[in-house]
């Protein structure tokens, strides 16, 4: 089995990374190039950057700090906001991603995600969901920063994508949840656990018991903002309890 991994997420806005409340009353974090030497540092697995303003200001994310985050990391990073072509993740990738996150585009084009895993290989491909609970469809599906509500229910629209159109991993992000420390949606990983590709749980986690419980439940790794950028939970304290608990984790 995988190592189990530990992801932390800098959402970028105007070049500083961000965090706020479902999506709401963002605070500045500092800078993504410190923030990403720091967690580089502290033993993390991956890194996710999303430029969140990139779409609803219709533009690409901004390559700039991109290519200095590249400079200073040793671990993969992902990096999405505004990726509407395949010019998009190649001129991503060349700026030093090692994975480009796509989200409302496949939304309105869901041949993206085909033509973007055909040319690059679906390991480069992450298919970002936003999902709030819905009476009707289970988890609708929100495009543009979880703004915008769409008629996909997120099992129909997740299930299309890992099976047919060659997505190489799910970042799925519970709205409900998005800052609130209340947890992981865990109902919604559990009709996701069947997905053929890992699925990266993200939205509400509060404790460390938060991030086993996910991974109990069929997440493949575990992603915050919050408790990392602001030390409530340091990673190398994260993998010892993950370890302890029985998951394999990789040493920091």
């Amino acid at each position: 089995m995988p190592a189990k991994r530990v992801i932390p997420c800098l959402d970028v806005k105007d070049g500083r990374v961000v965090k706020g409340v479902q999506f709401k009353e963002l605070r500045d974090l500092g800078s993504p190039v410190e923030l990403a030497a720091r967690y580089d540092e502290a033993g993390a697995d991956e890194l996710v950057f999303l430029d969140i303003a990139a779409t609803q200001e219709y533009r690409g994310t901004q390559e700039a700090w991109v290519r200095e985050v590249a400079r200073t990391l040793s671990i993969p990073f992902t990096v999405g906001g505004g990726v509407r072509s395949v010019e998009d993740v190649r001129r991503l990738l060349r700026a030093g991603a090692d994975k480009v996150a796509i989200n409302s585009a496949a939304l309105e084009r869901p041949e993206l995600i085909w033509e973007a895993a055909e040319i690059f290989g679906r390991q480069c491909v992450v298919l970002a969901v936003d999902v709030a609970r819905d009476p009707d469809l289970g988890w609708r599906v929100f495009s543009h920063g979880g703004k915008r509500p769409t008629n996909r229910s997120a099992a129909e629209w997740l299930t299309c994508a890992a099976t047919e159109l060659g997505a190489g991993e799910i970042l799925l992000t519970s709205i409900d949840r998005d800052g609130t420390l209340a947890g992981f949606d865990l109902e919604l990983l559990d009709q996701m656990a069947s997905l053929p590709v890992p699925v990266i749980a993200s939205g509400g986690a509060g404790s460390l018991q938060h991030f086993a419980d996910a991974l109990t439940h069929g997440a493949d790794a575990v992603l915050a903002a919050t408790l990392f950028h602001e030390g409530t939970i340091l990673i190398p304290d994260l993998k010892t309890f993950l370890a302890e608990s029985g998951f394999e984790v990789r040493p920091c």
